[in-house]
């Protein structure tokens, strides 16, 4: 794990899942994933739209670079997954969402946090959302 991850780890878990600096009062979760190659347990911070009924979804954005991140190779390999979200651990059932469930969730977190819309501009693949439901 990167020091960038580990300082927002540490600094979401001081603080029942508050941090600052550029994610200040933005939705972040801690996202457990079991490693594709490793089958180690791996943690990352990531923003999430609350969804209602207990599903939430997250975005493979890895900031406009044009592959996706780990986390989204880890968890569609084994999709079974835990989020810290607050100060209450959740366990889910990843899927990738598709289609109009997939444009509605997407275009709702660019209009909420305009940096997806930068991370979309950056790159020319589709970033992936991952819908999250309760397990």
């Amino acid at each position: 794990m990167n020091d960038w991850n580990t300082s927002i780890i540490t600094e979401f878990r001081a603080n029942e899942g508050r941090v600052g600096g550029r994610f200040e009062g933005s939705p972040l979760l801690l996202l457990h994933t079991t490693g594709a190659r490793s089958g180690q347990e791996r943690v990352n911070p990531v923003m999430y739209q609350d969804l209602g009924d207990g599903r939430v979804a997250v975005f493979a954005s890895f900031a406009g670079l044009d592959v996706n991140p780990a986390w989204f190779h880890n968890l569609v390999a084994e999709p079974r997954v835990s989020a810290e979200i607050g100060t209450e651990t959740r366990e889910f059932l990843a899927r990738v969402a598709t289609g109009d469930e997939r444009t509605a969730i997407w275009e709702k977190q660019k209009a909420e946090h305009a940096g997806f819309a930068g991370y979309e501009a950056k790159t020319t693949r589709e970033i992936p959302v991952v819908v999250l439901e309760p397990r």
